[in-house]
């Protein structure tokens, strides 16, 4: 499996293609939750993702947040196959790499409720009260660097 971290026009249209495949499957298919995942974020987005042959296994977008200077929003966490530990160690590359290629300070992110103890293992922290998006529970987050 190998570690892909490549800004929008450095993806091949195949990876491109594989990528919302994997968010369609999980975030729209697997939560039955119809939203508009293609939403123009991605063209400013550093793009995280563990692929084999081809296909997606695991993958997570980072971005400037608007207005707040130093600060990375991560989002669209997934993995395909869970169970396999490799969602931590695409959250450790994530934060990584925030680090290294977006000198991030903090790193913020809206978290479905059931996740948030998977990002409190990394050290993040609630930073909001229980809200609603898409119709799904979620809280803020966010990891100081």
């Amino acid at each position: 499996m190998k570690l892909n971290a490549k800004y929008f026009d450095e993806l091949t249209t195949a990876e491109l293609y594989e990528i919302l495949k994997a968010r369609a499957a999980v975030f729209v298919v697997e939560q039955n939750c119809v939203y508009q995942d293609v939403d123009g974020v991605d063209y400013r987005s550093l793009h995280v993702f563990y692929e084999s042959d081809g296909t997606v296994n695991a993958y997570l977008r980072l971005f400037p947040k608007p207005d707040e200077e130093g600060t990375v929003h991560m989002g669209r966490v997934l993995t395909v196959q869970r169970g396999t530990g490799l969602g931590g160690v695409l959250l450790k590359d994530g934060i990584r790499l925030a680090r290294e290629k977006m000198n991030a300070q903090k790193i913020f992110l809206e978290a479905q409720c059931y996740a948030a103890g998977f990002y409190e293992r990394e050290g993040f922290r609630i930073c909001s009260g229980e809200f609603l998006e898409d119709g799904i529970p979620h809280v803020a987050m966010e990891l100081t660097l």
